[in-house]
This record gives C-alpha cells, sequence and structure tokens, in this order.
C-alpha cells in the first residue's frame, strides 16, 4: 500500500532547507515531485543523471512533455522531439512514474484519434498519464467516454487538476489573484483508468481553507488504496510556500484512516556547508 505526496517544484525560495543539494532536501520531505520545467524544454541527460543521484529508486517524477509536442505540434510529426526528451529522461530509470502529456485547452474531442495514435507509439515500457482541460470532456458523456477508451486501450490515467477549491471565493493576495487569471476551471474528476492514478490539486495560501478543500480527496483516495491502487497527489497552492507541509499533511490525514500505510520519511540532520548563497 503505497501513497505518493508531492509539490508542483522541489526548489522555492520560502525553502530554507539546509545542505546544496535541494533535490535531495526535497526527497527527504516527499516521495514525488512534477517535473514542470521539462516543458519549457528538454533537460540535458547530464542534469537528469543528477537528479536521479539525489533521490532513491521509489522516488516518482511525473516529468512533462515539452510544449514543442503538446502544443506547438500538437502530438503530430513530432518523433524527433519525442525521442530527444526520452533519452535524456533515461536516467531516471524506475523515477520515471509516468510521462505527463498535458494538453492545451483547444485540444478537443475531434483530437482524441491523433492522441491514441501517439499514444500507440509511446514505449509501452513507459507509463503515460494524460491532461485534457477543454470543457467538452467534463460536460460531454460521450466525449468524456471516447477519450477514457483512448487511454485505457494502451493502460494510460487520465489526470485531474482539480481547481474548485480555489475558484469558490475570489483570491484575496496577489499570487491568488495571478492563479485566478491562469488555472483552468473545469469540474472536479474522481474515476481512476488505472491503477496508478495521479492527481493534482490547487488549494489557497491560507493552509486551512487548502485542507478543507482537499476533504473530498481523502475519501478518493483512500478508497483508492483499499482497491490496491497506488496513488500519487500532488498539492499545489497559489504562493506553494507550505506546499511540502501541506503534502506531508494530507499523507498523514489517510494515514490515519488507513494505519497500515507506511509514513513518509523524515528529513536527515541538516548539513553544515555555510550560509546559504545565491551561487
Amino acid at each position: 500500500m503505497k501513497l505518493h505526496v508531492g509539490c508542483a517544484m522541489w526548489t522555492h525560495k520560502a525553502w530554507q532547507w539546509p545542505g546544496k543539494e535541494r533535490l535531495k532536501a526535497y526527497a527527504e520531505r516527499c516521495t514525488a515531485v512534477e517535473g514542470n520545467t521539462t516543458f519549457y524544454a528538454t533537460p540535458a541527460r547530464d542534469t537528469v543523471e543528477t537528479w536521479a543521484r539525489q533521490t532513491g529508486p521509489d522516488f516518482r517524477f511525473v516529468v512533462k512533455l515539452p510544449k514543442r509536442v503538446t502544443h506547438e505540434r500538437r502530438l503530430t510529426d513530432a518523433g524527433t522531439d519525442v525521442r530527444a526528451f526520452l533519452d535524456a529522461i533515461e536516467p531516471l530509470g524506475p523515477r520515471t512514474h509516468a510521462v505527463w502529456i498535458q494538453l492545451p485547452a483547444s485540444f478537443g474531442p475531434g483530437d482524441v484519434p491523433v492522441l491514441e495514435r501517439f499514444l500507440r507509439r509511446m514505449p509501452p515500457s513507459l507509463r503515460c498519464a494524460v491532461e485534457v482541460r477543454h470543457l467538452d470532456f467534463f460536460a460531454d458523456r460521450a466525449a468524456a467516454r471516447e477519450l477514457e477508451t483512448a487511454l485505457e486501450t494502451v493502460a494510460a490515467e487520465w489526470v485531474p487538476f482539480d481547481t474548485t477549491a480555489f475558484f469558490t471565493s475570489p483570491p484575496t493576495s496577489d499570487a491568488e489573484r495571478d492563479a485566478w487569471t491562469k488555472k483552468p476551471r473545469v469540474p472536479r474528476r474522481t474515476r481512476a483508468l488505472t491503477g496508478t492514478p495521479i492527481v493534482r490539486y490547487l488549494g489557497r495560501d491560507d493552509p486551512d481553507r487548502t485542507v478543507d478543500g482537499w476533504q473530498a480527496w481523502l475519501d478518493v483516495v483512500t478508497g483508492w488504496l483499499r482497491e490496491g491502487r497506488s496513488p500519487t497527489v500532488f498539492v499545489h497552492t497559489p504562493d506553494n510556500a507550505d506546499a511540502p507541509a501541506l503534502a506531508r499533511r494530507f499523507h498523514d490525514q489517510v494515514r490515519a484512516r488507513l494505519p497500515q500505510l507506511a509514513p513518509l520519511p523524515e528529513p536527515g540532520p541538516a548539513e553544515d556547508d555555510g550560509p546559504l548563497t545565491l551561487f
């Protein structure tokens, strides 16, 4: 029985952790991370090798396919870029929990055949997870079922990004106002297609409101674990300052319901490498 939790990044100006290896410090607190940086550019292979060295084999990276593939080429004629990306992340080995295919809001039901062809060409040894933002996938049952069928044929997961708690009331901070204009507004989706569901949850900058907003997910995730699934839950807030602690809190609340769930790792002793500097 395994529940992995994490955040949208492994370094943040608010996280004043000791030591020079920020990912290692993060991995002592959380057990998964979203690979958002790969959306903007394919990383150098030696950079990825450092990621692998700082994490254990059970740590989960959900690495995002570059936008050149998903948004610019829209999954068409992108073989060269995909091969370069897969070669770059190969050093992660078993840490690559899933290749995350986040599609633009303009990618709708009519594009599902393109997605299905793309997924069939991906290496079968790699797990794929797809995030869609076109409202028809959430409002039209036929469109949703067509997408689910395409995903299920290749054992791919549908990644929900739950922003419903965030949009319940107007923003109260600069970070919330920025997120208000950028984050998708789609209904909450809680159906898992595979044994390894992935959830992205956006709360508020107020930790108590964030916790209140995820209560429905406690039931869902607990149910998945009892069914033998192994979910990954990413906790976001607009400023993400408290995200690692909140991710651990989510895990603790699930474990309170399922005591047989293994506890999260505890941070190791601080490294004495001098004062923190920018360089």
